[in-house]
């Protein structure tokens, strides 16, 4: 028991000794340094220092100035936006439809088909078929890589512009088609496409000139120039040109009374080369529109049988194929066939056709908006711009809210090269898209 007692004590003694040679190393640790004399040169020592003396912090780095991203976050691309896909898939898919319903009379009466009543909606199929291989070409294709090749796109848009008015087709008063071989096209809708890409292309390079007149300037020559050649003998494409090139210029730039003056100044140009000679028909125009039926069996019959197709569809219409006025309107299943969907469906189907156009602009404003960089956004703007304002134009037409030109109604209007830039143009706005911010 004795013994059980004495190693107790000593267990508790060797732990008492370990605590306090713990303690004396915690307190030698907390200890300052013994003070530092330093030996001068003459043999002197000078006083110590102090033993809590603080280290002089390092002076700070400069902060370079912030450099403005040109793109943001990784490359590889995310999925495309499938509400617009879906929505350009619909539109299409009811072109053709509406291209057959309007165009069999036509294609059975006429002579020059041999009775074919496929051969529109055939064509028309074959033009969407190229063009969805375009498109899908486009939306694997970086719209960036597009960026380097824009120049050259917007020369040779120039080249074909100026061919195009010397030896070009001339079809039913206008020079409008160049022919290469069995092939033809527009060379107005390749100016679309360059204007769009080469001029967003442009801005970005000379974004901080834009702050100045001279720079604004040096922008709006790059679209002036396809937009007057344009305008020599299609007045309406090179009003959609034009617009697609001031929504590029007002996005762009940091200037709105620029927009005001030059705004003023196209108006005052535009009301007297009306007065020229040369554009005595634009007036011709102006006044069949104020009053169609002075003039119902010549220049106001298209319009006047629009109106009629208009009223007759009332609400539901009177069933898909059953349009009377197809028989009389001009080519219903070109410029004039939203009349023949609002004969056919009626208001309905009309505000349906709308709605998916809202939505496809919504979508490809949501795009800009969401775009890593400057020219993602520009060449957005021009897209949604180019089938704003087409839609606008064929439907305002159509229902004679504006005087008579020819505007294609996009992806549902007859036409090759239209369809085919058009669906190309939307491949470019899907790849965009593809790099978009997440807000």
């Amino acid at each position: 028991m004795a013994e059980k007692i004495q190693t107790n004590r000593r267990r508790k003694s060797n732990v008492k000794n370990l605590e306090e040679e713990r303690h004396k190393r915690r307190a030698a640790r907390r200890e300052p340094l013994p003070p530092i004399r330093r030996r001068e040169h003459d043999g002197t020592v000078s006083p110590a220092p102090s033993a809590h003396r603080h280290r002089p912090h390092p002076p700070a780095r400069p902060v370079p100035p912030p450099v403005e991203r040109e793109w943001e976050g990784p490359g590889k691309p995310a999925s495309i936006d499938l509400i617009l896909l879906l929505v350009i898939i619909s539109l299409v898919l009811f072109g053709i439809v509406m291209v057959f319903s309007s165009s069999y009379y036509y294609a059975l009466t006429s002579t020059s088909f041999d009775g074919n009543m496929y051969h529109f909606v055939q064509l028309q199929a074959l033009w969407s078929a190229i063009g969805f291989v375009g498109m899908a070409f486009m939306i694997h294709f970086p719209y960036r890589v597009v960026r380097k090749f824009s120049f050259a796109v917007y020369l040779f848009a120039l080249v074909t512009l100026v061919l195009v008015l010397l030896v070009g087709k001339d079809i039913q008063g206008s020079r409008r088609w160049l022919g290469i071989g069995p092939i033809g096209f527009q060379p107005s809708e390749v100016a679309k496409i360059a204007v769009i890409i080469y001029l967003s292309d442009f801005v970005c390079r000379h974004q901080q000139e834009m702050r100045k007149l001279r720079g604004f300037l040096k922008c709006a020559m790059v679209l002036l120039v396809p937009t007057v050649l344009v305008a020599v003998e299609n007045l309406s494409t090179a009003i959609v040109i034009f617009a697609i090139g001031v929504a590029i210029l007002f996005v762009a730039s940091p200037k709105i009374w620029y927009f005001v003056v030059a705004g003023v100044g196209a108006s005052g140009l535009g009301a007297m080369a009306l007065l020229l000679p040369q554009f005595a028909y634009r007036m011709e125009r102006v006044r069949i529109w104020l009053d169609p039926f002075s003039d119902p069996t010549d220049d106001g019959f298209q319009i006047i049988q629009s109106l009629y197709a208009v009223a007759s569809g009332g609400l539901f219409g009177l069933g898909l194929g059953q349009s009377r006025q197809k028989m009389f309107v001009p080519e219903p299943y070109n410029d004039i066939i939203f009349a023949i969907i609002c004969e056919e469906l009626g208001l309905v189907g009309a505000a349906v056709v709308i709605a998916l156009f809202a939505v496809l602009i919504w979508r490809g404003a949501k795009i800009a908006m969401e775009s890593r960089d400057l020219y993602g956004t520009l060449v957005a703007v021009g897209i949604v711009m180019l089938i704003g304002v087409q839609v606008v134009i064929n439907i305002a037409v159509a229902t004679n809210s504006m005087p008579n030109t020819g505007m294609q109604l996009p992806f549902i209007s007859y036409g090759g090269s239209g369809m085919v830039f058009t669906l190309g143009s939307m491949g470019i706005l899907l790849n965009i898209s593809r790099y978009r911010r997440r807000i």
